[in-house]
């Protein structure tokens, strides 16, 4: 491997690392609606489960409810107890095919809750990140020893990843900040 290849591999997969973030902060849920809320709910389909966008149209209402339409007849009834068995707390009601899912307001401490979430996920995103450089440093630190590469090119790559890594690191806090704030926005 050469440092090129090893900063560019350090580089996708942090760019991976923030992908999975931004799709672990889009399940928490905030005041208003988001059809990609009900995309960890798996409902019973002919003895396999599978999300809830396999079975049905998702969509938003308006800015508090959801509407989910089954595509055959008899799934309504198992949509509607994957989403109450759900850890989401929703609750939702049937209204002929068409069932609709309100958003109940957050109370002041489940917001206070979904921040510490939101702050954890950030961490673990961040140790993921510092992870990817500690082998990225590893694999320079390889060539080194190997005498592949002389010890200031080897010193200049760890300082490339390292910027990469301070990078990385920030677009995370930005996010997560940014998720507080709309969680914290009445």
């Amino acid at each position: 491997m050469t440092i090129e290849e090893i900063k560019k591999t350090a580089e996708t997969k942090m760019g991976k690392s923030i992908e999975a973030m931004k799709g672990e902060l889009q399940k928490i849920r905030t005041g208003r609606a988001h059809p990609g809320i009900l995309d960890q709910v798996h409902v019973d389909y002919y003895g396999a489960m599978v999300p809830i966008s396999q079975v049905a149209n998702v969509t938003l209402l308006d800015a508090r409810t959801i509407s989910v339409q089954p595509w055959e007849k008899g799934m309504g009834p198992k949509i509607e107890r994957a989403i109450r068995e759900s850890d989401l707390g929703l609750n939702p009601a049937t209204q002929g095919d068409l069932l609709r899912v309100p958003m109940p307001a957050l109370t002041e401490e489940r917001r206070r809750d979904l921040t510490k979430v939101v702050r954890h996920t950030g961490e673990e995103s961040k140790v993921a990140v510092r992870n990817l450089r500690r082998d990225a440093n590893d694999h320079l630190k390889k060539l080194l020893k190997d005498k592949s590469v002389s010890e200031d090119d080897e010193r200049r790559a760890q300082d490339d990843v390292q910027r990469l890594t301070d990078r990385v690191v920030a677009e995370i806090d930005r996010l997560v900040h940014a998720k507080e704030a709309e969680i914290l926005a009445v």
